[in-house]
């Protein structure tokens, strides 16, 4: 039985790095990152909310699809909207939201400082500062009041977030 979990939050948050150390333990884990899929759908990005709503929903589809074929799938991607989120908890039977709660503040420290950039943007805030649609900063991210897992990134490690993740689809099962 393959499930699909969507680790959100907001861009520096810790999403990608606890992906990658998630895979790590579950190696035929699908990592699907929404700056990769951008890069094809929008090769030149605006990130206008019309733009994400395409992107977003081939990002859904693209899970649902991966998941039917046997594969557990981890979605790495901000989703600032519950729409996105749970229009994939809709049309995935096994579907989980894990919510990387972190200050802004760090958020906007570790992406400045950050050496691996899992193909992200670089400058994301100092961006979202002069108007651009960053969550968090220009545009809402909105927080998802029943994730299935909440972890804050500001106090626990990714290899501890990464043991709660294991056990929590180890209980689903």
């Amino acid at each position: 039985m393959s499930w699909a979990i969507w680790i959100t939050g907001l861009p520096g948050s810790g999403k990608s790095t606890i992906a990658l150390h998630l895979k790590e333990k579950m190696p035929d884990t699908v990592i699907l990152r929404v700056d990769k899929l951008r890069e094809i759908v929008t090769p030149t990005p605006s990130y206008s909310g019309r733009e994400r709503e395409y992107v977003y929903k081939a990002l859904v589809y693209t899970a649902k699809t991966v998941c039917e074929l046997g594969h557990n799938v981890v979605i790495d991607a901000t989703g600032n909207r519950i729409f996105w989120r749970n229009l994939a908890r809709k049309i995935i039977p096994h579907f989980y939201e894990v919510y990387i709660k972190c200050p802004l503040e760090l958020c906007m420290e570790r992406e400045k400082t950050r050496t691996l950039r899992h193909d992200a943007p670089e400058k994301i805030y100092e961006k979202g500062k002069k108007g651009s649609p960053v969550p968090g900063v220009t545009v809402p991210y909105e927080v998802s009041e029943t994730p299935e897992l909440i972890i804050d990134s500001e106090q626990e490690s990714p290899e501890a977030a990464v043991e709660k993740i294991i056990l929590m689809v180890q209980k689903q099962k």
